[in-house]
């Protein structure tokens, strides 16, 4: 028996079916998005760049729908500000190669026209 399953056990369901699927109303992903999610990374032996990139990217959206939920306090909003500083700075920090270059080619193009 897998971890997932132990978890779903635990939690009284039998299987991934019965998780709630019904949107949310900050935009976070379902029960059964996340379960989903989990079962793609536990079944990877190494993660890639871009699965970290789809990570962080998740994580900032999750992050910034919860600044736009006008029933959420504003000292809870303000917690988050951290962890969207360091999502975000990640990744840039994975997407500067790619920014760089595309500068370049920018420059390099007017040259050439």
């Amino acid at each position: 028996m897998g971890i997932l399953d132990k978890f779903l056990q635990k939690r009284g369901l039998s299987s991934p079916k019965d998780l709630d699927n019904t949107p949310t109303s900050d935009g976070s992903p379902t029960e059964l998005q996340t379960f989903e999610k989990w079962k793609g990374i536990l079944s990877k032996e190494t993660l890639t760049l871009e699965d970290i990139k789809i990570f962080l990217q998740s994580q900032i959206g999750i992050i910034e729908a919860k600044w736009r939920d006008l029933n959420l306090e504003q000292s809870k909003k303000a917690e988050l500000i951290p962890y969207h500083t360091v999502y975000k700075t990640l990744l840039q920090a994975i997407d500067a190669p790619l920014s760089e270059r595309q500068a370049l080619e920018a420059v390099l193009m007017q040259q050439v026209n």
